[in-house]
C-alpha cells in the first residue's frame, strides 16, 4: 500500500479523536477522512460537518463492511474494543484502537490472536504518550549503568484530590466497570509507560478502596461505583527491582506526583508534571538535572506510526498488542489480588 490513498472511518469520535487523530491524519498526503459512526447519528453528523466527512453511517457495522475504507480508527470506551477490531480484521481493514486495549485480559487474549491471523494487517493501540518526551533518555540512563542495578522504584499519582472525593462530582464513564472493565484511574498508562524503562512484572499484591461508591449520572441517577479510586500495589519486577505504587483520585493536599528510581549506583527522579529528570550518583551531594537531547525527546506521533506502518515504512512500537495484552493482564491481577488477599504471578 505504499502508494495507495489510505481511507479512514472513525467509530466513536470522541474527545481525543477530534483533539489528536482527525487532526492528525488530515496533516498526511495520500490520506482521506471518509466516514464516521457515533453513538447517535445526530453526533456523527456533528464531527461530518466540523472536519469535511463526507458520510455519515448510521451504525458501526454498516461503516466497517463499507467498500469505501480501508482502515479503521476507533475511538470508543474500552468494552467495545475487542468487538470492534476483530470486525475490523474480518473486513481486512488496518486498526487503530483508543487506549486502553480492551475491558478484560481475555479480551486482549482474543484480539491479539485475531492479529495473528492477519499477519498483513496493521493493529495499533493509542499509547500512553506522558512520558514520550523522556522515555529514550530514561532507557538510555539505564542501559548505559547509571542507576547500576535497579533497587527499587516508588510511583506515586494523584488526581482531582478533595474535588473528586466529593460525592457530587458527577458520574463518569471511567466509573462505570460496564464500560471500563478492569482499567483503574491511570494505571494502565503509567504501567505501560514504566514497562518501556524496566520491563513487565512478575508478581501483583494490591489492596484498593473504594472511598466514593456513589455518583449521580447526567439524567440524575444514582449510581453505584465498583471501580477503585484508590489503590496501593507492590509489585516484584523481572528485572529485578521491587515497586511501590499508589495512585488516588481522592487524597488531597498530596506531593508531587512522580516517581523515583533507586539503583545500587545512583537516583533518578520523574517529575510527572514538567516531565523532567534529576539525578544523582554515588558522591554527589544532591539531585541535579538531567538535560533531555532534543534527539532523545519523544512526542506525539501516533497518527503518522499508524500510516507508516500501513506503507511498509515503519513497525508499530508505540503500541503493539503484546504490549496491550501486559498491561491488562496487569489491571486485572491487581483486582484479583486485592479481592483474594494474595499475590498474583503475571502473566496471567
Amino acid at each position: 500500500m505504499a502508494d495507495e490513498t489510505i481511507r479512514i472511518g472513525f467509530v466513536g469520535a470522541g474527545a481525543n479523536t477530534e483533539l489528536r487523530h482527525i487532526p492528525g491524519f488530515q496533516a498526511m498526503d495520500g490520506v482521506e477522512l471518509v466516514s464516521v459512526a457515533n453513538r447517535s447519528r445526530a453526533s456523527g453528523q456533528r464531527v461530518a460537518d466540523k472536519y469535511g466527512l463526507p458520510t455519515v453511517y448510521d451504525n458501526w457495522v454498516e461503516l466497517i463492511e463499507s467498500d469505501d475504507t480501508n482502515a479503521i480508527c476507533i475511538g470508543t470506551w474500552p468494552y467495545m474494543h475487542c468487538t470492534l477490531v476483530l470486525a475490523a480484521l474480518e473486513n481486512e481493514k488496518h486498526v487503530m484502537t483508543e487506549a486502553r486495549m480492551s475491558a478484560t485480559a481475555e479480551e486482549a487474549h482474543i484480539m491479539r490472536e485475531a492479529a495473528k491471523l492477519h499477519p498483513g494487517i496493521i493493529t495499533q493501540i493509542v499509547p500512553a504518550p506522558h512520558t514520550l518526551k523522556v522515555d529514550k533518555t530514561l532507557q538510555g540512563l539505564i542501559a548505559d549503568g547509571y542507576l547500576g542495578d535497579i533497587l527499587s522504584v516508588d510511583m506515586v499519582v494523584h488526581g482531582g484530590g478533595f474535588r473528586e472525593g466529593e460525592r457530587d462530582t458527577p458520574f463518569h464513564w471511567r466509573n462505570d466497570r460496564d464500560f471500563s472493565g478492569y482499567n483503574i484511574m491511570q494505571m494502565g498508562i503509567w504501567y505501560e509507560a514504566m514497562m518501556r524503562w524496566i520491563g513487565p512484572a512478575a508478581t501483583v499484591q494490591a489492596l484498593t478502596r473504594i472511598h466514593v461508591n456513589a455518583r449521580y449520572d447526567g439524567d440524575g441517577n444514582r449510581k453505584v461505583i465498583t471501580i477503585p479510586d484508590h489503590v496501593e500495589a507492590l509489585l516484584e519486577m523481572y528485572s529485578g527491582p521491587v515497586v511501590r505504587m499508589r495512585f488516588s483520585t481522592i487524597t488531597g493536599l498530596s506531593p508531587s506526583d512522580g516517581v523515583w528510581l533507586f539503583g545500587s549506583e545512583g537516583t533518578i527522579h520523574l517529575d510527572s508534571a514538567s516531565m523532567t529528570l534529576r539525578g544523582g550518583r554515588k558522591g554527589d551531594s544532591e539531585l541535579s538535572e538531567i538535560p533531555i537531547p532534543a534527539e532523545n525527546a519523544g512526542s506525539w506521533r501516533v497518527e503518522e506510526e499508524f500510516i507508516n506502518a500501513i506503507r511498509g515504512k515503519e513497525p508499530i512500537t508505540h503500541s503493539d498488542f503484546d504490549t496491550g495484552v501486559r498491561y491488562m493482564e496487569f489491571m486485572e491481577a491487581v483486582t484479583a489480588s486485592s479481592q483474594s488477599g494474595e499475590k498474583v504471578h503475571l502473566p496471567l
